[in-house]
């Protein structure tokens, strides 16, 4: 029997600086889901990767005073690194210089062409080259100085002209409205959405998609006095990935996607271009586009230039990675933005990983190992108390599952956090350490519903904190085989031998 396949993406990242903390969010939630659904029988398709063409890049490799392939490699080297300090589970990790992509690329300008959907001009306008991307004078704001920017991005617009090819995307205003109109879930959040139709609704341009005032770009097919805009170039990669355009290729199955996760920032690339450019070639559409907030740091917006630019791995260094993977998850709703601190961190790891599942772990464990003999208790009669826990816990499955579904992670940790606070209230309440003296059938079976409980919270959050979570299931005698979450049906092993209990999120204390 095949497995459901699954397959998601980050965006490929922008390859003209270094990778920091807004890189390391987006990856590690489309990790979580990835992780989340590999545990849940899917067959996953999970690519992330760099964005390596344009103007800007090769202006960033001038400046760095080294060839453009010289600097793209470099830097994809460093995004690889944050993904692997972040532990991110990708399947693949493609780059837009590979030859595989370049190949996937010209074939789909071909389809484009061969469809009656590309011709040749001449370009007049507004570029940014820092967003890479065309903006009408109605986008535009002047500031003060007379410097006019892109209003959406604050970034400084040059006019330009230079012949180009056209993609008419103009002809795709009715059927991208109708395709929004009946697939009321292909952009989210609503916000989003709204932002989307309303753009669409205001009527679409025909897209300059080649440059000629640079060369860093894949060659347009047959004329190669232009490059593809960057743009459709990086797009391309979600099917690079599964071998398009040869449609025996074994990934070829997996499109189209199930989701592109992306910043708010490239929304419209995503949910007005690409389903246009799918739409011409006679390609399926993606299924899902969730477009997530940004980070500021102490309510600043992040930049180089006010020294606030945060990467990820020296806080992973400090702090573990778990304990990052878990407060970019935990802190903020999926889809807002959010505020980052040392400060919010360390609370929210102290609260809720070292004294609240941390600490409930080590209770449990370590009064198994001094008063149980070290194995998973034997399990006697059920009460009341016993059952409310454990029905608590039954639950999580189905409504971690449905909150991962619609990307509400923070809502997900909640669900399993309501379960641990519970399991902490039945833990005073029952108090063990009387049983001990008083009724030791009883205590076992305490401990054996803790035991359980505790497995279970373990499952469910090990694509959020995998290190952690096995080390958990190791002191719980949880088999490698057993951590799926269809294995949760079968009841512990009773009287299975158990390691030392090991603690697992020490309280963080920093110098005020």
């Amino acid at each position: 029997m095949s497995r459901n396949r699954f397959y998601l993406t980050t965006p490929i990242y922008y390859v003209n600086g270094s990778p920091h903390l807004g890189h390391a969010y987006t990856s590690t939630a489309a990790d979580v889901l990835a992780r989340f659904k590999r545990l849940d029988a899917f067959d996953v398709l999970f690519l992330t990767g760099t964005d390596e063409h344009g103007q800007k890049v090769e202006a960033a490799a001038r400046d760095a005073e080294t060839d453009p392939q010289n600097f793209v490699d470099q830097v994809a080297a460093d995004f690889a690194d944050m993904a692997r300090r972040m532990n991110i589970s990708y399947d693949d990790f493609v780059r837009t210089t590979q030859p595989r992509h370049k190949e996937a690329a010209q074939a789909l300008w071909r389809k484009l062409d061969e469809a009656g959907m590309i011709y040749l001009g001449a370009y007049e306008g507004y570029y940014a080259v820092r967003d890479e991307a065309f903006y009408d004078e109605s986008e535009l704001t002047k500031r003060p100085d007379g410097t006019l920017v892109a209003t959406a991005s604050g970034a400084p617009v040059q006019k330009v002209s230079e012949p180009s090819y056209f993609f008419k995307l103009s002809a795709f205003q009715d059927r991208l409205l109708e395709f929004y109109e009946a697939h009321p879930d292909f952009i989210a959040p609503t916000a989003k959405r709204n932002e989307i139709l309303s753009f669409v609704r205001g009527g679409l341009n025909d897209l300059s998609i080649s440059r000629t005032k640079f060369t860093w770009g894949i060659p347009v097919p047959g004329d190669e006095q232009h490059v593809m805009y960057v743009w459709l170039d990086a797009l391309v990669n979600y099917l690079t990935a599964t071998g398009y355009p040869d449609a025996a290729a074994p990934r070829a199955a997996y499109w189209p996607a199930d989701l592109h996760l992306v910043g708010k920032e490239i929304i419209r690339f995503h949910a007005v271009y690409w389903p246009a450019f799918l739409m011409a070639a006679g390609l399926p559409l993606p299924k899902r586009v969730f477009s997530h907030g940004w980070w500021t740091v102490e309510g600043e917006k992040m930049s180089k230039s006010t020294g606030n630019f945060i990467d990820v791995r020296p806080l992973v260094s400090t702090f573990g990675l778990d304990q990052v993977r878990f407060f970019l998850l935990r802190e903020v709703p999926f889809g807002n933005d959010g505020d980052f601190s040392r400060r919010a961190l360390i609370a929210r790891v102290n609260a809720e990983l070292a004294n609240g599942l941390g600490n409930l772990a080590q209770r449990t464990l370590s009064f198994i190992a001094k008063n149980a003999g070290g194995v998973v208790p034997a399990r006697g009669a059920l009460r009341e108390a016993d059952h409310a826990l454990l029905d608590g816990a039954a639950s999580l499955p189905e409504k971690v599952r449905a909150a991962i579904n619609r990307l509400a992670f923070h809502e997900a940790l909640e669900e399993v956090w309501k379960v641990i606070r519970a399991a902490d209230a039945y833990i005073d309440h029952q108090a063990p350490w009387t049983l001990k003296k008083t009724d030791p059938e009883r205590m076992l079976t305490v401990l054996y519903v803790l035991a359980s409980v505790l497995r279970t919270v373990a499952v469910l959050l090990q694509p959020f904190m995998p290190d952690s979570m096995s080390k958990l299931l190791d002191q719980l005698g949880v088999a490698p085989e057993a951590r799926q979450i269809a294995a949760l049906e079968a009841p512990l092993v009773e009287n299975a031998p158990l390691p030392a209990p090991v603690g697992l999120f020490p309280r963080i204390i920093e110098a005020a």
